[in-house]
């Protein structure tokens, strides 16, 4: 599995693939602009088809109606698959990251269930792609989706302890779960045998002056503060702490250490990677609002090797 995993992973998509993607991301400006220029064709040629005599119907009165047809398919299928289908039935994505591994491996191209959620409630463990918080993204990343496993839902207390998830006080089985080689977020997976040496900050949601604060914290640190003046333990340094969620100093990260968890607020939505060590998520930049989500991840459809049901 270790060596499978670790090819995958570094695998680059074809030209193919990222042509598709493309395609699937682009704009509706452009979209209406390429239908407008692909209807003016069609009317350019609308009065050649119109008065020509049917006795002379050959060569060019022949190339026109071709056009015409091409022009007319390329429209209604831009209609159909832009309009109606991407906003409101389904959408491909790619995996642009190894936090999801094992069940999705980097470059993996999945295809997301739109619908799914404008008639029902997101449920635990669907694989969700999301619009992430701004604390989430780098400088300069612009536009970008993220998909990650549903762990908590409106009301939900969840704990991450000991490497091990907590949900309402129990805990939960994972047989999702991965780690993999640290500082090599993209694989390759570590034998389970090696998981009781991955360092990982336990985690809990906090409530405090009029905000939900994701915390992890390990030793004497609270997302990246030490609490005392010669801390023991090791930073959080393997998920990461969105900017936003930084301690101002020793004596608020006492304080969130010392907070209750609290449950996710109406609304919001908790996520996790697979991916364990290698994942940046709702530990590290909170909570996600329902508007945020876009679809459920239903299958892998490239590489083809890869063609199988996510769950």
């Amino acid at each position: 599995m270790l060596g499978l995993t670790a090819l995958l992973a570094q695998t680059e998509p074809s030209g193919f693939v990222v042509w598709v993607d493309r395609i699937a991301r682009a704009p509706l400006s452009k979209v209406v602009l390429f239908a407008a220029f692909f209807t003016f064709v069609r009317l350019a040629v609308w009065p050649t088809l119109k008065n020509t005599p049917t006795y002379e119907r050959l060569g060019a009165y022949n190339f026109a109606k071709v056009v015409n047809e091409i022009c007319d398919a390329i429209v209604y299928a831009g209609v159909v698959v832009f309009m109606l289908v991407r906003p409101f039935g389904i959408q491909t994505f790619f995996i642009p990251s190894g936090s999801m591994i094992d069940t999705l491996l980097l470059y993996d191209y999945i295809v997301a269930n739109k619908w799914v959620y404008r008639v029902a409630e997101p449920k635990h463990n669907d694989i969700v792609v999301f619009k992430p918080p701004k604390g989430a993204l780098n400088e300069g990343q612009g536009d970008t989706d993220f998909i990650k496993r549903l762990i908590g839902t409106p009301g939900d207390i969840v704990e991450w302890k000991g490497k091990r998830l907590y949900r309402n006080g129990k805990p939960i089985d994972e047989p999702y779960v991965d780690y993999t080689v640290p500082l090599s977020p993209s694989g390759p997976v570590l034998p389970v045998s090696s998981w009781k040496d991955v360092n990982q900050a336990d985690f809990k949601l906090v409530f405090d002056n009029g905000r939900y604060i994701p915390v992890q914290y390990t030793g004497t640190f609270v997302n990246r503060i030490a609490t005392v003046e010669n801390p023991t333990g090791e930073d959080i340094s393997n998920t990461g702490c969105a900017d936003e969620f930084v301690p101002k100093d020793a004596a608020e990260a006492l304080r969130w250490r010392n907070l209750p968890p609290a449950p996710i607020p109406p609304g919001y939505y908790f996520f996790m990677g697979d991916n364990r060590n290698g994942s940046f998520d709702s530990r590290g930049w909170g909570l996600v609002p329902r508007d945020s989500i876009i679809g459920k991840s239903e299958f892998i459809w490239f590489p083809f090797n890869r063609w199988r049901k996510t769950d």
